[in-house]
């Protein structure tokens, strides 16, 4: 039953309903009823997490989510994680949420994964890492793409939040699990491949409005190019280094 789990379910779909965001579901019958998968997301929100595992609510499956392990310093976070399988990562040293993960996956769990690992300033698939395609193999279970699209004009970097009642709709569609068969960059080019076509759909029945921010460049937004939001990241990554020396 897993009460936490639970309260957790009935909390984001209460919080969603206040907020008005209407959520459609795609290809929620490919979100495998039984059996361990890595459910790889794309990443253009803090949000993000929220429409996906209410996706998985939907076929009752429940997500497990690998988080960045400075989360643990809430403390009210770190209770969620102790009762959720959520699975903390540190980012100098994730070997040891690897093998969690990969345990995870055996026990028949659902593994989210973002394999872009930061958020997307440009709104479009960033580079992938190959941690999605190596759970996979080692564990022996398919690779779900899950594309979220909308939840990026709630909340996300260099945007201002707007987290009241704002009705925005969010689109959730899951693609065919792909086998992990074949090298690792043949598996990771199947899965974005996969994502990038995920993508494109739910894009073409959303909202386009002229210059707006979370909007990707080729869609007639103003949002960095892809080119411009890795500049950004970069200067960021140094900021971080500068502060951490």
């Amino acid at each position: 039953m897993e009460p936490v789990f639970r309260m957790l379910e009935i909390s984001v779909s209460t919080a969603n309903r206040a907020i008005g965001t209407r959520i459609t579901y795609l290809g929620l019958e490919n979100i495998p009823a039984h059996g361990g998968a890595v459910v790889a997301i794309n990443h253009t929100s803090y949000l993000d997490w929220y429409p996906a595992a209410l996706a998985a609510y939907q076929v009752r499956r429940r997500l497990r989510f690998m988080i960045k392990s400075e989360m643990q310093q809430v403390k009210i976070v770190n209770f969620l994680i102790k009762h959720s399988k959520t699975i903390p990562v540190d980012r100098d040293a994730g070997g040891e949420a690897y093998a969690v993960a990969i345990e995870r996956l055996r026990e028949g769990e659902l593994v989210a994964v973002y394999p872009e690992a930061t958020i997307s300033r440009s709104f479009e698939l960033k580079e992938f890492k190959s941690g999605a395609a190596r759970m996979a193999q080692e564990a022996g279970v398919p690779i779900v793409p899950l594309v979220v699209w909308g939840s990026q004009r709630i909340w996300t970097k260099d945007i201002p939040k707007s987290l009241g009642r704002n009705k925005f709709p969010v689109s959730v569609a899951a693609g065919r699990p792909l086998a992990p068969v074949g090298e690792v960059g043949e598996i990771d080019a199947a899965l974005r491949l996969e994502m990038t076509t995920l993508l494109d759909r739910v894009q073409a029945g959303y909202p386009r409005p002229d210059g707006a921010r979370w909007l990707p460049k080729r869609l007639g937004g103003s949002a960095p190019s892809p080119e411009e939001a890795h500049r950004l990241e970069e200067a960021e990554r140094v900021e971080r280094e500068r502060k951490r020396s």
